[in-house]
């Protein structure tokens, strides 16, 4: 009796330590491609505040607010899945303001697509209007529409969060992992992030396909230069792509939950993986290499403060 008794422990120590294993490998796994994403983010950050042509551009301030969205959306996307990896559960309140951040952040990435998208427009279809058009002052007004714009939509979101029965909890500690889903209260809540998904994103691709739709027929035009026309709709094709993987984040955890009906646990945990790094984490970085290579303003000062900033680690590391 003994020896079995014995053995049990054995095997259930067995079984804690290949968790713990697991948990430290996909941990690992992607928090060092998140760091990475994280410090080309950043230093993307300081180079488009580093010169005075950055800082007094239009397009490269909205670049600016759509890079810090993301780069605050990595962070927190990053945080909630460790979280969940070493299940750790939160209060609801803790938990609520996490994911409205995130939510609010997630909002901000397509809303300023647009706005970027309307900005090559102008600059290739109205070339002599576009210095009065687009101006600092104008921009500044656009990025706070953006974010009072996703505001709203969060506030939205509290309000009908309010009305659940909080009082008939036994306690506000979660059962389940921290994410938007476990919050959304109600079929109210979840019809209405249903809906604002679907009406944010249609909205945004009528925009930005009717601005690439306007660029080709500019270009057309004798008029027109024809290299800036095709370098605004690249640009804009590209803004598509970046909208779709927005939007596929958004369908990642029902995804997710649809695949879990069929597959195996550890099939599951590592498409999880890959869904995670390659739908969440990637998409948030796209903007920062893609304009980082593209722009030869930037290419130059962002490969110059990479090398800096890789060189300060290097000498700060011990031989």
């Amino acid at each position: 009796m003994l020896y079995a008794n014995q053995s049990l422990t054995n095997v259930t120590a067995e079984q804690q330590y290949q968790g713990l294993l697991k948990i430290v490998l996909f941990s690992t796994l992607t928090t060092v491609p998140c760091c990475v994403f994280l410090f080309i983010n950043g230093t993307m950050l300081f180079t488009l505040r580093s010169k005075t042509v950055f800082r007094e551009t239009s397009r490269y301030i909205l670049l600016f607010n759509l890079l810090s969205a993301d780069t605050v959306q990595m962070a927190l996307s990053q945080l909630l899945y460790l979280l969940a990896a070493c299940r750790v559960t939160l209060t609801y309140p803790v938990c609520g303001v996490l994911a409205m951040l995130a939510n609010l952040t997630s909002v901000i990435s397509p809303l300023t697509l647009v706005v970027m998208s309307l900005e090559r427009y102008v600059a290739v279809c109205y070339p002599l209007r576009h210095s009065t058009i687009i101006t600092i002052r104008n921009t500044a007004v656009a990025i706070i529409v953006v974010w009072a714009f996703s505001s709203l939509n969060i506030l939205a979101q509290v309000i009908l969060m309010l009305d659940f029965p909080f009082k008939d909890l036994e306690s506000l500690q979660m059962k389940r992992f921290c994410a938007k889903e476990n919050i959304l209260l109600g079929p109210r809540s979840d019809d209405y992030d249903k809906a604002y998904t679907l009406v944010l994103f249609v909205s945004a691709s009528v925009a930005i396909i009717s601005s690439y739709i306007g660029v080709m027929i500019a270009a057309r035009s004798a008029c027109t230069d024809k290299a800036s026309a095709r370098k605004a709709r690249n640009t804009l094709l590209l803004h598509l792509v970046q909208l779709g993987l927005s939007l596929s984040a958004t369908i990642h955890n029902p995804l997710l939950i649809a695949i879990s009906k069929t597959a195996m646990r550890i099939v599951l945990v590592r498409i999880r993986y890959v869904f995670y790094v390659f739908i969440i984490i990637l998409p948030r970085c796209l903007s920062a290499l893609i304009y980082g290579i593209r722009d030869h303003t930037i290419r130059c000062v962002l490969v110059y403060h990479l090398c800096c900033r890789l060189k300060l680690l290097s000498s700060d590391w011990p031989s």
